[in-house]
């Protein structure tokens, strides 16, 4: 067996998920490994879209603006029945979001890891080993020790914590004997990336097509590119639906024969799954690890990252001392937030999956009369807030996300003030503390935040918020209240 390797944390999975929280811990001064059994990224694309709390966190990174150069927009996603009449219809995607970056965007996921990988090198804590295979692990009495397969042979890596990243057939999930709850979704599509030459040819927003007889998705991605996902009809396998003659078939209603060619056909089953633990003892869990949702909502890649966001600050937090127990606040804070966006996605999939003629009609009636009151579940994809952790107790805004106010001429609050913890009063800061920055806005740095600011506030009926490092917010209530609250929060008693 080769040298061993030690570090305070080994993050198994090198995809956005994972990279993420490497950097996350790199920049908060985490020693952190980040491994990948692959050699190199993965090059056709996966995840679709990411939400601008998703660009807040890259925005972080350093890597946003190279990011948001392979991203395309849509104003709408529409379901629609077989004849194209809407039956529900999501607006503004292209509007700003709270997080103060558009609100959807549909990506390359390639381009996305190649930028967070490329962030890596500046970050003396971090280290990325590619090729590097995850096999198992020992408990010792303050670290694990896991065994990874190089191309140079095996070795050990000594870690405070492992982070599991590995995907939905993790193998740091098995290893750890975490189970996994079935939410009872399952269902196999084809799924059907491609090159556009000519896109004035191809739709300008994202669709489902609820049509019974082949229900069908249609939506942007990265710049240059487009997906159809088809669903698979009983008898249907997977060598049938994936011949080039068979997608030409599928794809010849849309008349876009010369426009586009074909890049990638993949079958997938889009399932619904929670991991039953995602901290067990030193073991933790994120992404697709811990919880797997069906496609429609848009938000599967998105759950992986405020997972990296919500974990990049607690262990940090931990190894500087605070208690082991804010680690077991993880789960009960983004459990119900992932369940709820998996929800959302399942009742969007049960919307388009009916194949049955007379189920879909009764299903069209009933919505375009809803749609046609004024009953449709229209406008923006709701998000909620987080679930019950490291927030201020009784504070009705404690854990909804706190958004990001941009200056006159494009200044972004969190470039001004920074990573960590943020404690703004209205006039006279708070106490300062090692854990948070105290700040007024009658400070000169918050004047271009200043009268949305003061509007916040006053909305609140409070004179301060302390926001934490994942931009949600940890309470409103008097200045020093609040910065003795979350000296508490982070104590070690």
């Amino acid at each position: 067996m080769a040298a061993a390797t030690a570090c305070d944390v080994l993050v198994v999975g090198g995809g956005p998920t994972g990279m993420t929280l490497g950097l996350l811990l790199a920049r908060r001064g985490v020693d952190t490994v980040v491994i990948d059994k692959e050699p190199v990224i993965y090059r056709l694309p996966r995840a679709a879209h990411i939400d601008h709390e998703i660009m807040r966190i890259f925005q972080e990174l350093g890597i946003a603006d190279s990011v948001m150069a392979s991203t395309r927009r849509a104003a709408r996603y529409d379901f629609l029945t077989a004849d194209r009449q809407v039956l529900m219809r999501f607006e503004g995607m292209d509007r700003v979001g709270p997080g103060g970056w558009p609100a959807s965007n549909m990506i390359h996921q390639p381009s996305i890891e190649a930028a967070l990988r490329a962030a890596a090198p500046a970050q003396p804590k971090l280290q990325l080993k590619t090729g590097w295979n995850w096999q198992s692990f020992v408990e010792e009495a303050d670290r694990l020790v896991s065994t990874v397969a190089t191309p140079e042979g095996n070795v050990t890596v000594a870690s405070r914590f492992v982070v599991g990243a590995d995907g939905a057939r993790s193998r740091v999930r098995a290893a750890a004997g975490i189970a996994i709850d079935d939410l009872g979704f399952d269902e196999q599509w084809l799924v059907i990336d491609v090159l556009v030459h000519d896109a004035s040819r191809l739709p300008d927003a994202n669709l489902q097509i609820c049509d019974p007889v082949r229900p069908t998705t249609c939506v942007l991605m990265g710049s240059g590119r487009h997906r159809w996902e088809f669903m698979l009809k009983p008898g249907e396998t997977a060598e049938q639906i994936l011949d080039d003659a068979f997608i030409a078939r599928l794809l010849a209603p849309w008349n876009v024969e010369g426009a586009v060619t074909l890049e990638r056909k993949a079958v997938y089953r889009f399932n619904a799954r929670v991991a039953k633990e995602w901290r067990k003892g030193r073991i933790l869990l994120a992404g697709d690890a811990a919880h797997q949702t069906p496609p429609f909502a848009g938000q599967g890649l998105c759950a992986g990252l405020r997972d990296a966001a919500n974990l990049g600050w607690k262990i940090p937090a931990v190894l500087a001392g605070a208690s082991p127990s804010l680690l077991d606040s993880y789960q009960t804070e983004r459990e119900p937030h992932a369940r709820s966006v998996i929800g959302l996605a399942m009742m969007m999939g049960r919307t388009v999956c009916i194949t049955d003629p007379s189920a879909a009609k009764a299903r069209d009636d009933a919505m375009l009369a809803d749609r046609a009151a004024g009953r449709s579940p229209d406008g923006a994809v709701p998000m909620t807030p987080l679930g019950p952790g490291a927030l201020l107790p009784d504070c009705a805004a404690a854990g909804s996300y706190f958004p990001q106010f941009t200056g006159a001429h494009g200044e972004r609050l969190d470039d001004v003030l920074g990573a960590g913890a943020w404690l703004i009063s209205v006039s006279t800061s708070a106490t300062p503390s090692n854990t948070s920055r105290s700040i007024a806005i009658e400070d000169p740095l918050l004047a271009p935040f200043r009268e949305p600011l003061a509007a916040w506030l006053k909305a609140q009926n409070s004179t301060a918020v302390l926001i934490r490092p994942d931009r949600y917010i940890f309470g409103t209530a008097d200045p020093e209240a609040l910065a003795r609250a979350w000296r508490d929060n982070l104590s070690a008693s």
